[in-house]
Formats: structure tokens, C-alpha cells, sequence
């Protein structure tokens, strides 16, 4: 299993994109603690639910609430620390999935799950405290709509966590290589404006390929017919 810092990290990283997001809508204190535990602990607690083995992190951990908490306390008395950055949150936000997506994964391959069964944990790990966050908002899950590569970069980043300890079993390695695939991917969406494609329709490709392919047999049929 991962060490303990990089979980904490993941949760204090995660609680202060829930930060951003409360300042966002203008949310009261209540708000904020919501959603600094919800993006920091609920792809975890989602994980766990479904994994079904080992212990529930956020209820076992003796720093994660707490930490979670402390955050959102800071974060709405102090609001202005944060102006002085105007793009952290994209950093905060993408970093917090990279952790997640680690976090997720390893605990898959701790468990022996298959391949397959990583990656999932792994995505679901990193996205799900942002689906919870959007659930609660009222909003469209993020994940779900058309937008710079945020669900594709968890998805990668769980392939290569799940490469590099099949191939290597170095754990520094394989975490580094992951949280550098999915902040890579992400800002290079980000950079060059790639969206992932919606209303996608091929039946009339499909089918105007389909009719194009019978017509040339139907020609060749012909000729060889006035050959004979």
C-alpha cells in the first residue's frame, strides 16, 4: 500500500480544490467543509463501497476528516490568500485526480484485482469526488460532458500506475509516472483546446460507405457479366 503522506497528501490536495469550489458559489461555512470532504474523501469512499474488502480510508484515517476540515475553515476566512493565483485551481484540481488515481489503483493491486478492475478503481477513485461535487450542485457530472480530457487522463493514469508495477513493481516510480501522465494529458488538452467528441453520429458514414462498397460489386458483377 501507498504511504500514509501521499494519502494525506491526495486528501489536503483534493480538500482545497473543494476550497475553490465554495468560493465558486459563494458557499457559507457549512458549504465549504461539504465539499472540501466530499472532493478529498468521496471517490475514495466510492472505491471502498464498491471494492468491498480491506477498511473504509476516510472513517479509518485519524488525519483525513480533521484535515479536510481545517482546510475548508482556512480556506473561507482567508479567501484572499487565494487570489494571488488565479490558475491554481486547474493545478489543484488535476493534481488532486493524479493522487486519487494512485491512491485507487494501488489499492486494487493490494487486493489482487485484475487489470481491468485496476483501471476502474483507479478512474473511479480520481473522478469520483468530482462526480459527488457536481451531484451535489445540481449540476451535470463534469466527467460526463464534453470538455478538455478529464475522465481520459484518470483512465491513462491508471493503465500506466498498473504498467509500471506489473512491469517494474517500484512503487515511487509507477506513482511518479502517473501524476505526470495525467497533468501532462490534461494541460496538453488544455493547451491545444482537444475536447473529447459529443453527438457523435455514424450511421450515415456507415451507410453511405455500405452503399458505395455494393455498387462497385455490382459493377465488377456486371463487367465480368458482358465479358462472358
Amino acid at each position: 500500500m501507498i504511504p500514509d503522506w501521499l494519502d494525506l497528501s491526495a486528501v489536503v490536495v483534493g480538500a482545497l480544490a473543494g476550497v475553490f469550489v465554495g468560493h465558486k458559489y459563494k458557499l457559507d461555512l457549512v458549504g465549504f467543509i461539504a465539499m472540501c470532504l466530499i472532493c478529498a474523501l468521496g471517490g475514495g469512499m466510492l472505491r471502498d463501497a464498491i471494492m468491498q474488502v480491506g477498511s473504509v480510508y476516510a472513517l479509518e484515517s485519524e488525519w483525513a476528516i480533521p484535515l479536510c476540515v481545517l482546510t475548508a475553515i482556512v480556506g473561507f476566512f482567508f479567501p484572499s490568500a487565494l487570489s494571488h493565483f488565479p490558475n491554481l485551481y486547474e493545478w489543484v484540481d488535476i493534481a488532486s485526480v493524479a493522487l486519487y488515481v494512485v491512491a485507487g489503483a494501488d489499492k486494487a493491486i493490494a487486493y489482487e484485482l485484475r487489470a481491468p478492475s485496476v483501471v476502474l478503481m483507479g478512474t473511479m477513485t480520481g473522478i469520483g469526488g468530482g462526480m459527488l461535487r457536481d451531484v451535489f450542485l445540481g449540476e451535470i457530472p463534469h466527467v460526463f460532458r464534453q470538455s478538455n480530457f478529464y475522465a481520459v487522463c484518470a483512465v491513462a493514469g491508471s493503465i500506466t500506475y498498473y504498467a509500471g508495477m506489473a512491469l517494474r513493481g517500484d512503487q515511487l516510480i509507477a506513482s511518479v509516472s502517473t501524476v505526470a501522465v495525467v497533468m501532462l494529458l490534461r494541460r496538453v488538452s488544455l493547451q491545444l483546446d482537444i475536447v473529447s467528441p459529443a453527438e457523435v453520429d455514424l450511421e450515415p458514414k456507415v451507410v453511405n460507405t455500405g452503399k458505395r462498397v455494393l455498387r462497385g460489386v455490382n459493377a465488377r458483377r456486371g463487367g465480368k457479366s458482358r465479358e462472358r
